[in-house]
């Protein structure tokens, strides 16, 4: 049931990135959750069952399935670091590619030899006696557990440089990244556990499994999904903080182009007013001019100052409430 509650996050996933992340050149993240989504999927029971079937019914989807959920964490890691200004040389070591080709040689020498029996659903459960078959698992958690570390280390790093709803992205991958890596810790301990048949022991961590696993794959998919959608609102929110300075600024910027006129009086001069940005822009510009111009007569009131100061400040993406106004332009005839 996790499984399949797993797989469907993922498949949710790929169509959330493939609509709010369409037209972006980068697609690592979208490349990741299909791949993991794929795997996951391999990993249904029936579909398992069916698959093995066909490939020998010796378990070999196994290693497919496994492989491929390596090479999504892979790309998943790899798409963190892409999107963190900061890479630290740990953080690229462990999300490289020589570190997954280490991983997936010795997943699969292992791998081949376990003595595999006939198609499980249940490969631990009823192999996991065998140092091979347990070998095989530590190597593919290990792996998890460096990839999911430097994930965490880079999604602290993310979650200390945002604010506000930028925050929650990083802070679902931080928690996904953790609880993937307690997931490996455990399943490793189940492992060396079942290996030299303490099977109390692995009966008393494999209650934290199946907990951890959901947990896991939800916070990620909650983190990857959260980054285009908070990206989406924050647009909306500035271009909606955009409109309100421009709605402000009207009368002002009236009676400084009425004082001293600009380009926006120009007819057929290359000047988008539909881009609220740029019109923001130009109406600064144009103020700032006459205020400035000692041969017309415009003056602003304090209240008025403070508002072009704030929309100065807005237009650098500053913040901050006690940022210094931008510099007036030099005096120019005509912009």
């Amino acid at each position: 049931m996790i499984v399949v509650l797993v797989a469907a996050f993922m498949w949710l996933l790929v169509a959330v990135l493939l609509i709010l992340r369409r037209g972006r050149a980068e697609r690592n993240i979208t490349y990741a959750a299909l791949t993991i989504a794929i795997a996951m999927t391999l990993n249904i029971d029936q579909a398992y069952r069916i698959l093995d079937r066909y490939a020998g019914g010796t378990n070999l989807v196994t290693l497919v399935a496994d492989a491929t959920l390596m090479i999504g964490v892979f790309l998943l890691g790899r798409a963190v670091m892409r999107a963190s200004e900061h890479q630290p040389r740990a953080a690229q070591v462990a999300l490289g590619r020589f570190t997954l080709a280490a991983a997936l040689t010795g997943a699969v020498g292992t791998f081949l030899l376990i003595d595999r029996g006939i198609t499980t659903t249940s490969f631990m459960i009823e192999l996991g006696e065998q140092p091979a078959a347990a070998a095989y698992s530590m190597i593919q958690f290990t792996y998890y557990a460096i990839v999911l570390a430097a994930m965490a280390a880079l999604a602290a790093r993310q979650f200390r440089g945002s604010e506000g709803a930028q925050r929650m992205p990083p802070a679902s991958l931080l928690l996904g990244s953790i609880s993937g890596v307690a997931l490996s810790i455990i399943v490793i301990t189940m492992d060396l556990a079942h290996m030299v048949r303490n099977l109390n022991l692995m009966a008393g961590v494999a209650i934290a499994y199946e907990p951890l696993h959901l947990l896991t794959f939800l916070f990620l998919c909650l983190g990857f999904a959260g980054q285009p959608a908070a990206r989406t609102l924050q647009a909306r929110s500035r271009d909606q903080n955009t409109r309100t300075l421009v709605h402000d600024l009207e009368p002002i910027w009236a009676a400084a182009t009425t004082a001293r006129p600009g380009i926006s009086q120009i007819e057929n001069a290359s000047f988008n007013t539909a881009d609220p940005e740029t019109l923001l822009h130009r109406q600064v510009v144009e103020i700032r001019d006459a205020m400035i111009d000692t041969r017309v007569e415009f003056d602003v009131s304090a209240d008025d100052r403070q508002l072009i100061e704030r929309a100065e400040r807005y237009l650098l993406g500053t913040r901050s409430s006690d940022a210094a106004p931008v510099a007036p332009p030099a005096r120019q005839s005509q912009h």
